[in-house]
């Protein structure tokens, strides 16, 4: 779960790392001008990404006016592909030197990277490289806060102080949270030299959620701003809106499977609107979890046809399709489906979906040249590529 900013510095400002005051203003309500803290402000548009200062959305303001102005621009704006739905509002904060400092899970040694650099900001990634001092240590609190030390001590004097504390409470932070990557950029330092993090992202792990109640309670009172990682926690299995103008709704298992099917949908010109892993050996004979995905595919505005890719191993395809009919008819849904399915049971599984209409297709290409004669039968053109027998 990436976090946002906003949500990243209230769980860092309990673990004692000063942040500067702020107040999160979300799309649908009117600001409170009393409620925010002293000007001047930072008005900064809440997305999960990085880059946003240069993206335009991250504002100075000295008047009250400037933040209306701002919550006015960013709010609802579209950036990087994601809707800003909340902007965190804060006070400037006055530095004499901006530094990086950040530390990430390495899956590769299953260590924890540090990295530190004399400068940081939105230009982070132009620092070169033998200014940024890097160490890889085991994943403990202890190793993890010598190794700043070390790191600090790589800096100049006037900054070392300020990287080191900050380090010690940022690398306990990162084991309290089971987090993949905590990061400050930039770490404002204070002419008086205490410190002050200008920005945070946090990115933790979801496995870890059954340990982490506080990450449980934030995800449930904030369940609109992180809707993929809620929707799995709740109905336990993946479900991602990767493209809102989507036209091609996936049900689909394995996760691989599904992002190499998307991966080929774009190759060809076609559009998918989601990746799923439905994990089909879930289903123990239930259509709910079926029934919840078709619902959801549905609420695509741009919908026009359902893509089934089931590669089945120990998961009974004639089951599975009678689940699917079921499902179909329960979650009322309109678009036509077109269904790829490879593995145990294939012959009662084409009888199922002959009887409701559904044509069913083992190679990939015949299944993908129906999802286009689908598409071209409803913008009254023909799409590329060859075309489907045109059934359901």
């Amino acid at each position: 779960m990436y976090l946002l900013e906003h949500d990243a510095k209230e769980l860092l400002a309990k673990r004692g790392i000063p942040v500067p005051d702020g107040r999160l203003v979300s799309r649908d309500e009117t600001i409170d001008r009393r409620a925010l803290p002293p000007g001047p402000w930072v008005v900064k548009g809440q997305i999960a990404a990085g880059g946003r200062g240069k993206a335009g959305i991250i504002k100075l303001a000295e008047t009250l006016q400037d933040v209306t102005n701002h919550l006015n621009a960013i709010l609802g704006a579209t950036v990087k592909g994601r809707t800003v739905e909340s902007v965190r509002v804060e006070q400037q904060v006055k530095a004499v030197r901006e530094i990086y400092i950040g530390f990430l899970l390495d899956a590769g040694s299953g260590g924890v990277r540090a990295i530190l650099s004399a400068s940081g900001g939105m230009e982070v990634e132009q620092v070169p490289r033998d200014q940024i001092h890097t160490e890889l240590v085991r994943p403990d609190v202890q190793a993890l806060a010598a190794c700043v030390d070390r790191l600090a001590g790589k800096l100049p004097p006037e900054i070392s102080a300020a990287a080191r504390e900050a380090g010690h409470k940022l690398a306990r932070a990162f084991f309290e949270l089971e987090a993949m990557l905590v990061e400050i950029n930039p770490l404002f330092v204070l002419e008086d030299g205490r410190w002050v993090a200008g920005d945070a992202r946090i990115v933790t792990d979801d496995n870890a959620l059954p340990r982490q109640k506080e990450l449980e309670a934030l995800l449930r009172t904030r369940a609109a701003a992180y809707p993929d990682v809620a929707r799995k926690h709740e109905h336990g299995f993946d479900y991602v809106e990767v493209d809102a103008d989507g036209e091609i709704g996936l049900l689909t298992t394995g996760a691989g499977l599904s992002m190499m099917l998307i991966d080929e949908l774009r190759a060809v010109g076609l559009k998918p609107f989601n990746f799923l892993d439905i994990r089909t050996g879930g289903l123990r004979g239930e259509t709910r979890r079926l029934t919840q995905v078709l619902q959801w595919i549905g609420q695509g505005k741009k919908v026009k046809v359902l893509l089934v890719n089931i590669f089945a191993g120990i998961t009974d395809l004639g089951e599975f399709s009678q689940l699917l009919v079921k499902a179909l008819g329960a979650a009322n849904l309109k678009t036509p489906v077109v269904a790829r399915l490879v593995g145990n049971g294939l012959p009662v599984a084409r009888e199922v979906l002959a009887a409701s209409g559904i044509s069913l297709h083992i190679d990939l290409d015949d299944a993908l040249a129906a999802v286009r004669e689908h598409l071209a039968q409803q913008t009254g053109g023909r799409q590329s590529g060859s075309a489907g027998d045109g059934k359901r």
